[in-house]
Protein backbone atom coordinates (compact mmCIF):
# COMPACT_ATOMS: atom_id res chain seq x y z
CA UNK A 1 0.00 0.00 0.00
CA UNK A 2 1.35 3.73 -0.60
CA UNK A 3 -0.20 6.26 1.20
CA UNK A 4 0.60 9.07 -0.78
CA UNK A 5 0.90 8.38 -3.92
CA UNK A 6 1.48 11.71 -5.05
CA UNK A 7 4.22 12.72 -2.90
CA UNK A 8 5.74 8.99 -2.95
CA UNK A 9 5.47 8.70 -6.71
CA UNK A 10 6.15 12.28 -8.56
CA UNK A 11 8.18 12.56 -11.19
CA UNK A 12 11.41 14.00 -9.99
CA UNK A 13 11.17 17.02 -11.77
CA UNK A 14 7.75 17.58 -10.29
CA UNK A 15 9.20 16.36 -7.27
CA UNK A 16 11.72 19.17 -7.67
CA UNK A 17 10.00 22.17 -8.34
CA UNK A 18 8.15 21.14 -4.81
CA UNK A 19 11.57 21.01 -3.33
CA UNK A 20 12.90 24.09 -4.73
CA UNK A 21 10.05 26.19 -3.64
CA UNK A 22 9.77 24.79 -0.25
CA UNK A 23 13.54 25.34 0.23
CA UNK A 24 12.96 29.45 -1.30
CA UNK A 25 10.72 30.06 1.62
CA UNK A 26 12.30 27.71 4.06
CA UNK A 27 15.91 29.64 3.63
CA UNK A 28 14.04 33.40 3.54
CA UNK A 29 12.21 31.74 7.19
CA UNK A 30 15.41 31.24 9.20
CA UNK A 31 17.01 34.09 7.52
CA UNK A 32 14.51 36.45 9.06
CA UNK A 33 13.89 34.98 12.33
CA UNK A 34 17.04 32.78 13.30
CA UNK A 35 19.97 35.04 14.25
CA UNK A 36 22.62 32.01 13.71
CA UNK A 37 21.35 31.22 10.00
CA UNK A 38 21.39 35.02 9.45
CA UNK A 39 24.91 35.59 10.49
CA UNK A 40 25.69 32.47 9.17
CA UNK A 41 24.93 33.59 5.95
CA UNK A 42 26.03 36.70 5.75
CA UNK A 43 29.21 35.37 6.44
CA UNK A 44 28.90 33.47 3.17
CA UNK A 45 27.95 36.81 1.52
CA UNK A 46 24.79 35.00 0.83
CA UNK A 47 21.37 36.10 0.86
CA UNK A 48 18.08 34.58 0.08
CA UNK A 49 17.14 35.71 -3.32
CA UNK A 50 20.55 33.94 -4.38
CA UNK A 51 18.91 30.70 -3.85
CA UNK A 52 17.30 30.16 -7.13
CA UNK A 53 18.40 26.54 -8.00
CA UNK A 54 18.51 23.10 -5.74
CA UNK A 55 22.15 23.33 -6.87
CA UNK A 56 22.50 27.01 -4.82
CA UNK A 57 21.79 24.73 -1.95
CA UNK A 58 26.01 23.96 -1.55
CA UNK A 59 26.33 27.91 -1.11
CA UNK A 60 24.35 27.18 2.02
CA UNK A 61 26.18 26.85 5.22
CA UNK A 62 26.54 23.77 7.58
CA UNK A 63 24.42 23.44 10.88
CA UNK A 64 25.54 20.88 13.23
CA UNK A 65 24.31 19.93 16.74
CA UNK A 66 27.02 22.31 18.26
CA UNK A 67 24.88 25.15 16.74
CA UNK A 68 21.79 23.74 18.63
CA UNK A 69 23.59 23.10 22.00
CA UNK A 70 25.07 27.42 21.79
CA UNK A 71 21.64 27.88 21.15
CA UNK A 72 19.76 26.46 24.07
CA UNK A 73 17.50 26.25 24.18
CA UNK A 74 15.16 28.27 21.89
CA UNK A 75 17.32 29.87 20.04
CA UNK A 76 17.21 28.13 16.70
CA UNK A 77 13.66 28.61 17.09
CA UNK A 78 12.08 30.40 13.90
CA UNK A 79 8.53 30.40 15.23
CA UNK A 80 7.74 32.17 18.57
CA UNK A 81 6.65 30.02 21.53
CA UNK A 82 3.10 31.13 21.39
CA UNK A 83 2.86 28.80 17.79
CA UNK A 84 5.13 25.82 19.53
CA UNK A 85 2.58 22.81 20.79
CA UNK A 86 5.26 20.46 21.45
CA UNK A 87 8.66 20.59 22.52
CA UNK A 88 10.93 17.38 22.37
CA UNK A 89 14.77 17.21 23.53
CA UNK A 90 17.77 14.55 22.65
CA UNK A 91 20.17 13.29 25.12
CA UNK A 92 23.60 12.90 24.85
CA UNK A 93 26.98 11.84 25.90
CA UNK A 94 28.30 15.17 26.59
CA UNK A 95 27.40 18.60 26.86
CA UNK A 96 23.40 20.13 26.76
CA UNK A 97 20.78 18.59 25.13
CA UNK A 98 19.67 19.76 22.00
CA UNK A 99 15.84 20.95 22.22
CA UNK A 100 13.55 21.34 18.97
CA UNK A 101 9.78 23.16 18.83
CA UNK A 102 7.00 21.91 16.64
CA UNK A 103 3.93 23.73 15.59
CA UNK A 104 0.95 22.44 14.93
CA UNK A 105 1.24 21.58 11.34
CA UNK A 106 4.70 20.00 11.76
CA UNK A 107 3.26 17.49 13.96
CA UNK A 108 0.90 17.47 11.31
CA UNK A 109 3.60 16.76 8.47
CA UNK A 110 5.35 14.37 10.95
CA UNK A 111 2.22 11.98 11.47
CA UNK A 112 1.53 12.33 7.86
CA UNK A 113 4.99 10.73 7.15
CA UNK A 114 5.14 8.24 9.67
CA UNK A 115 1.72 7.31 7.94
CA UNK A 116 4.12 6.38 4.98
CA UNK A 117 6.30 4.15 6.96
CA UNK A 118 3.15 2.17 8.20
CA UNK A 119 1.65 1.82 4.96
CA UNK A 120 5.10 0.66 3.55
CA UNK A 121 4.84 -2.10 6.41
CA UNK A 122 1.59 -3.45 5.19
CA UNK A 123 -0.35 -0.98 7.77
CA UNK A 124 -3.91 0.60 7.56
CA UNK A 125 -7.02 1.37 9.56
CA UNK A 126 -7.24 -2.34 11.10
CA UNK A 127 -3.86 -2.58 12.03
CA UNK A 128 -3.07 -2.49 15.90
CA UNK A 129 0.09 -1.22 16.54
CA UNK A 130 2.22 -1.60 19.73
CA UNK A 131 4.27 1.03 20.75
CA UNK A 132 7.07 -0.09 22.13
CA UNK A 133 9.65 2.85 22.01
CA UNK A 134 10.18 5.26 25.23
CA UNK A 135 7.58 7.97 25.34
CA UNK A 136 8.87 11.12 26.98
CA UNK A 137 11.53 13.71 25.75
CA UNK A 138 12.38 10.81 23.03
CA UNK A 139 10.71 11.32 19.62
CA UNK A 140 10.29 7.49 19.08
CA UNK A 141 7.30 6.75 20.97
CA UNK A 142 4.84 9.96 20.25
CA UNK A 143 6.61 9.99 16.82
CA UNK A 144 5.02 6.35 16.12
CA UNK A 145 1.97 6.66 18.43
CA UNK A 146 1.03 10.13 16.09
CA UNK A 147 1.54 8.31 13.03
CA UNK A 148 -0.47 5.48 14.16
CA UNK A 149 -3.39 7.49 15.16
CA UNK A 150 -3.23 9.55 11.87
CA UNK A 151 -3.75 6.23 9.37
CA UNK A 152 -6.83 5.35 12.46
CA UNK A 153 -5.16 2.62 13.50
CA UNK A 154 -5.56 1.25 16.79
CA UNK A 155 -2.47 2.37 19.30
CA UNK A 156 -1.02 0.30 22.41
CA UNK A 157 0.95 3.21 23.94
CA UNK A 158 2.65 0.47 26.13
CA UNK A 159 5.83 2.37 25.59
CA UNK A 160 9.43 0.49 26.74
CA UNK A 161 10.42 -2.21 28.98
CA UNK A 162 8.43 -4.50 31.18
CA UNK A 163 8.80 -7.10 28.64
CA UNK A 164 6.36 -10.05 30.13
CA UNK A 165 3.43 -7.73 29.92
CA UNK A 166 4.16 -6.83 26.27
CA UNK A 167 4.17 -10.07 25.78
CA UNK A 168 0.59 -10.27 27.47
CA UNK A 169 -0.67 -7.59 25.50
CA UNK A 170 0.89 -8.60 22.30
CA UNK A 171 -0.94 -12.09 22.74
CA UNK A 172 -4.47 -10.58 24.37
CA UNK A 173 -4.39 -7.75 22.37
CA UNK A 174 -3.79 -9.50 18.57
CA UNK A 175 -0.89 -6.55 17.67
CA UNK A 176 -0.47 -6.49 13.96
CA UNK A 177 2.83 -4.03 14.03
CA UNK A 178 5.69 -3.72 16.86
CA UNK A 179 7.32 -0.32 16.82
CA UNK A 180 10.59 -0.41 19.03
CA UNK A 181 14.54 -0.36 18.58
CA UNK A 182 15.72 -3.47 17.29
CA UNK A 183 17.72 -4.24 20.44
CA UNK A 184 14.84 -4.68 22.14
CA UNK A 185 12.82 -6.87 19.46
CA UNK A 186 15.37 -8.96 20.36
CA UNK A 187 14.74 -8.93 23.91
CA UNK A 188 11.27 -9.83 23.17
CA UNK A 189 11.83 -12.51 21.05
CA UNK A 190 14.49 -13.93 23.46
CA UNK A 191 11.59 -13.50 26.22
CA UNK A 192 9.05 -15.23 23.77
CA UNK A 193 10.96 -18.23 23.42
CA UNK A 194 12.29 -18.38 26.73
CA UNK A 195 8.28 -18.42 27.83
CA UNK A 196 7.66 -21.35 25.08
CA UNK A 197 5.64 -18.84 23.65
CA UNK A 198 4.95 -19.91 19.40
CA UNK A 199 4.73 -16.99 17.12
CA UNK A 200 1.63 -18.79 15.92
CA UNK A 201 0.45 -17.28 18.89
CA UNK A 202 0.76 -13.84 17.73
CA UNK A 203 -1.40 -12.13 15.96
CA UNK A 204 2.01 -9.87 14.68
CA UNK A 205 2.68 -9.39 11.17
CA UNK A 206 5.43 -6.46 10.62
CA UNK A 207 7.69 -4.91 12.99
CA UNK A 208 9.68 -1.16 12.29
CA UNK A 209 12.85 -0.84 14.43
CA UNK A 210 14.96 1.91 14.48
CA UNK A 211 17.19 4.75 16.52
CA UNK A 212 20.29 3.03 16.66
CA UNK A 213 22.27 0.74 13.41
CA UNK A 214 21.21 -3.02 12.88
CA UNK A 215 22.68 -5.00 10.28
CA UNK A 216 21.07 -7.80 7.64
CA UNK A 217 21.79 -10.40 10.29
CA UNK A 218 19.72 -8.48 13.29
CA UNK A 219 17.56 -8.31 10.93
CA UNK A 220 17.11 -11.87 10.04
CA UNK A 221 17.22 -13.11 13.19
CA UNK A 222 14.09 -10.70 14.86
CA UNK A 223 11.77 -12.32 11.88
CA UNK A 224 13.05 -15.83 12.53
CA UNK A 225 12.45 -15.25 16.47
CA UNK A 226 8.98 -12.72 16.57
CA UNK A 227 7.80 -14.25 12.78
CA UNK A 228 7.51 -11.07 11.04
CA UNK A 229 8.95 -8.88 8.04
CA UNK A 230 10.46 -6.33 9.99
CA UNK A 231 11.40 -2.61 8.58
CA UNK A 232 14.45 -0.14 9.27
CA UNK A 233 12.90 3.20 10.01
CA UNK A 234 15.37 6.36 10.31
CA UNK A 235 14.82 9.68 11.72
CA UNK A 236 16.77 11.72 14.18
CA UNK A 237 15.60 14.17 16.91
CA UNK A 238 16.80 17.13 15.24
CA UNK A 239 15.31 16.68 11.78
CA UNK A 240 11.87 15.68 13.16
CA UNK A 241 12.00 12.09 14.80
CA UNK A 242 10.86 8.70 13.32
CA UNK A 243 9.66 8.85 9.99
CA UNK A 244 12.59 10.44 7.60
CA UNK A 245 12.78 7.41 5.71
CA UNK A 246 12.01 4.20 5.62
CA UNK A 247 12.25 0.48 3.97
CA UNK A 248 9.23 -0.70 1.96
CA UNK A 249 8.65 -4.17 1.22
CA UNK A 250 11.34 -4.16 -1.68
CA UNK A 251 14.23 -3.97 1.34
CA UNK A 252 16.60 -2.15 -0.70
CA UNK A 253 17.01 0.78 1.15
CA UNK A 254 14.91 3.50 2.51
CA UNK A 255 13.10 5.70 1.18
CA UNK A 256 13.12 9.58 2.26
CA UNK A 257 10.10 11.96 2.32
CA UNK A 258 11.43 13.96 -0.45
CA UNK A 259 8.91 16.65 -0.55
CA UNK A 260 9.94 17.30 2.90
CA UNK A 261 13.68 16.80 3.37
CA UNK A 262 16.25 17.47 0.82
CA UNK A 263 19.04 14.83 1.10
CA UNK A 264 23.05 15.20 0.35
CA UNK A 265 25.51 12.86 1.20
CA UNK A 266 29.02 14.76 1.73
CA UNK A 267 32.59 13.99 2.70
CA UNK A 268 33.22 14.14 6.42
CA UNK A 269 36.56 15.34 5.92
CA UNK A 270 36.31 17.87 2.82
CA UNK A 271 32.20 18.95 3.01
CA UNK A 272 32.16 18.11 -0.90
CA UNK A 273 28.73 16.52 -2.26
CA UNK A 274 29.65 13.33 -3.69
CA UNK A 275 27.46 11.40 -6.11
CA UNK A 276 24.75 8.73 -5.82
CA UNK A 277 25.90 5.60 -5.01
CA UNK A 278 29.14 6.84 -3.06
CA UNK A 279 29.47 6.39 1.01
CA UNK A 280 29.19 9.35 3.10
CA UNK A 281 27.96 11.18 5.83
CA UNK A 282 24.47 11.95 5.38
CA UNK A 283 22.98 16.07 5.50
CA UNK A 284 19.63 16.89 5.71
CA UNK A 285 17.52 19.81 4.82
CA UNK A 286 14.42 20.19 6.23
CA UNK A 287 11.99 21.73 4.01
CA UNK A 288 8.91 21.27 5.55
CA UNK A 289 8.85 22.58 9.30
CA UNK A 290 8.15 25.87 10.98
CA UNK A 291 9.67 25.40 14.63
CA UNK A 292 12.67 24.44 13.77
CA UNK A 293 14.04 23.95 10.39
CA UNK A 294 17.65 23.30 10.20
CA UNK A 295 19.67 23.72 6.81
CA UNK A 296 22.31 21.36 5.57
CA UNK A 297 22.10 19.55 9.04
CA UNK A 298 24.99 17.61 9.37
CA UNK A 299 23.95 13.77 10.82
CA UNK A 300 27.67 12.30 11.30
CA UNK A 301 25.14 9.00 10.15
CA UNK A 302 27.61 7.10 7.16
CA UNK A 303 25.44 6.16 4.21
CA UNK A 304 24.93 6.48 0.62
CA UNK A 305 21.99 7.50 -1.62
CA UNK A 306 20.15 5.29 -3.96
CA UNK A 307 18.67 7.51 -7.17
CA UNK A 308 16.85 4.47 -8.80
CA UNK A 309 12.96 3.55 -9.19
CA UNK A 310 11.93 1.44 -6.65
CA UNK A 311 10.34 -2.60 -7.46
CA UNK A 312 7.69 -1.01 -4.81
CA UNK A 313 6.70 2.06 -7.46
CA UNK A 314 8.02 4.66 -5.31
CA UNK A 315 10.25 7.03 -6.77
CA UNK A 316 11.92 9.06 -3.98
CA UNK A 317 15.33 8.71 -3.37
CA UNK A 318 16.41 5.94 -1.09
CA UNK A 319 18.85 5.72 1.81
CA UNK A 320 20.87 2.52 2.92
CA UNK A 321 21.12 1.34 6.11
CA UNK A 322 23.44 3.44 8.13
CA UNK A 323 26.90 1.87 7.77
CA UNK A 324 28.41 3.79 11.28
CA UNK A 325 29.10 7.25 12.29
CA UNK A 326 31.55 9.68 11.77
CA UNK A 327 31.93 10.94 15.14
CA UNK A 328 31.49 7.77 17.52
CA UNK A 329 33.77 5.50 14.52
CA UNK A 330 36.42 4.13 17.03
CA UNK A 331 39.49 4.68 16.27
CA UNK A 332 41.97 1.27 17.65
CA UNK A 333 45.72 1.46 16.96
CA UNK A 334 44.93 4.07 14.24
CA UNK A 335 42.24 1.74 12.19
CA UNK A 336 38.45 2.99 11.75
CA UNK A 337 36.22 0.43 13.31
CA UNK A 338 32.42 0.53 13.32
CA UNK A 339 30.22 -1.63 15.49
CA UNK A 340 27.89 -2.24 12.73
CA UNK A 341 31.31 -4.11 11.32
CA UNK A 342 31.35 -6.54 14.15
CA UNK A 343 28.02 -7.43 14.63
CA UNK A 344 27.87 -8.56 10.94
CA UNK A 345 30.40 -10.82 11.41
CA UNK A 346 28.43 -12.29 14.82
CA UNK A 347 25.34 -12.87 12.92
CA UNK A 348 27.15 -15.07 10.55
CA UNK A 349 27.58 -17.08 13.41
CA UNK A 350 24.71 -20.06 14.62
CA UNK A 351 26.81 -19.85 17.54
CA UNK A 352 26.71 -16.67 19.10
CA UNK A 353 23.63 -14.42 19.57
CA UNK A 354 23.51 -10.64 18.67
CA UNK A 355 23.86 -9.70 22.81
CA UNK A 356 27.42 -8.51 22.22
CA UNK A 357 29.50 -5.41 23.98
CA UNK A 358 32.90 -3.81 22.23
CA UNK A 359 35.34 -2.64 25.12
CA UNK A 360 38.40 -0.44 24.41
CA UNK A 361 40.63 0.66 26.91
CA UNK A 362 44.45 2.07 27.47
CA UNK A 363 46.81 -0.10 29.07
CA UNK A 364 50.42 0.76 28.83
CA UNK A 365 49.84 3.42 25.92
CA UNK A 366 48.74 1.14 24.03
CA UNK A 367 44.98 0.32 22.84
CA UNK A 368 43.18 -2.82 24.37
CA UNK A 369 39.95 -4.15 22.46
CA UNK A 370 38.17 -6.70 23.32
CA UNK A 371 34.60 -8.19 21.72
CA UNK A 372 32.20 -10.52 24.61
CA UNK A 373 29.58 -12.17 22.70
CA UNK A 374 27.11 -14.77 24.36
CA UNK A 375 27.06 -18.43 22.91
CA UNK A 376 23.89 -19.59 21.90
CA UNK A 377 21.23 -21.46 23.92
CA UNK A 378 22.19 -24.37 24.92
CA UNK A 379 25.54 -24.11 23.83
CA UNK A 380 28.21 -25.21 27.12
CA UNK A 381 31.16 -22.33 27.86
CA UNK A 382 33.18 -25.08 29.44
CA UNK A 383 33.61 -27.05 26.32
CA UNK A 384 37.01 -25.89 25.91
CA UNK A 385 37.63 -27.62 22.31
CA UNK A 386 33.89 -26.27 20.68
CA UNK A 387 35.47 -22.56 22.19
CA UNK A 388 38.59 -22.48 21.03
CA UNK A 389 37.51 -23.94 17.78
CA UNK A 390 34.83 -21.03 17.37
CA UNK A 391 36.92 -18.37 19.14
CA UNK A 392 39.26 -19.19 15.67
CA UNK A 393 37.05 -19.23 13.52
CA UNK A 394 35.16 -15.78 14.67
CA UNK A 395 38.78 -14.27 15.68
CA UNK A 396 39.65 -14.82 11.53
CA UNK A 397 36.20 -13.21 10.25
CA UNK A 398 36.88 -10.52 12.44
CA UNK A 399 40.52 -9.62 11.08
CA UNK A 400 39.16 -9.91 7.77
CA UNK A 401 36.60 -7.58 8.28
CA UNK A 402 38.15 -5.04 10.73
CA UNK A 403 41.66 -4.96 9.56
CA UNK A 404 42.61 -5.67 13.23
CA UNK A 405 42.98 -8.45 15.92
CA UNK A 406 40.78 -8.17 19.15
CA UNK A 407 40.19 -10.50 22.15
CA UNK A 408 37.44 -12.31 22.17
CA UNK A 409 35.52 -13.37 25.11
CA UNK A 410 32.73 -15.86 24.92
CA UNK A 411 29.81 -15.94 27.43
CA UNK A 412 27.04 -17.98 28.80
CA UNK A 413 23.50 -16.73 27.12
CA UNK A 414 21.79 -13.80 29.35
CA UNK A 415 25.19 -13.18 30.74
CA UNK A 416 25.09 -9.64 29.11
CA UNK A 417 22.12 -7.17 30.13
CA UNK A 418 19.66 -6.48 27.79
CA UNK A 419 18.27 -3.51 26.39
CA UNK A 420 14.45 -1.86 26.68
CA UNK A 421 16.00 0.95 24.64
CA UNK A 422 19.00 1.79 22.44
CA UNK A 423 21.71 -1.00 23.01
CA UNK A 424 25.35 0.33 24.87
CA UNK A 425 27.03 -1.85 22.68
CA UNK A 426 30.21 0.61 23.51
CA UNK A 427 32.27 0.98 26.36
CA UNK A 428 35.60 3.13 26.13
CA UNK A 429 37.06 3.88 28.61
CA UNK A 430 40.28 5.68 26.92
CA UNK A 431 41.14 9.63 28.05
CA UNK A 432 38.02 9.21 30.46
CA UNK A 433 39.28 12.45 32.51
CA UNK A 434 38.79 14.31 29.10
CA UNK A 435 35.18 13.74 28.95
CA UNK A 436 32.39 16.32 30.04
Amino acid sequence: MIWNKTAECAERKELEKVQLAKLKRTVERVYKNVETYRDKMQQKGIAPGDITSLEDLKKLPFTTKDDLRENYPYGMFASPLSEIVRIHASSGTTGKPTVVGYTRRDLENWAECIARCFAMAGGDKSSVVQVAYGYGLFTGGLGAHGGAEYMGASVIPMSSGNTQKQILLMKDFKSTILCCTPSYALTISEALNKAGTTTDELALESGIFGAEPWTAGMKKEIEKGLGIKAYDIYGLSEIMGPGVACSCSENKGMHIMEDMFIAEIIDPKTEEVLPYGEKGEIVFTTIGKEGIPLIRYRTRDICSLMPEKCGCGRTTLRMSRVMGRSDDMLIIRGVNVFPSQIESVISGFAELTLNYKILVGRKDNKDTFEVHVELAEGLAIDDIKFVEELRKRVDHDLRAVLGIGCTLRFLSEGTLPRSEGKAVRVEDTRNLSERV
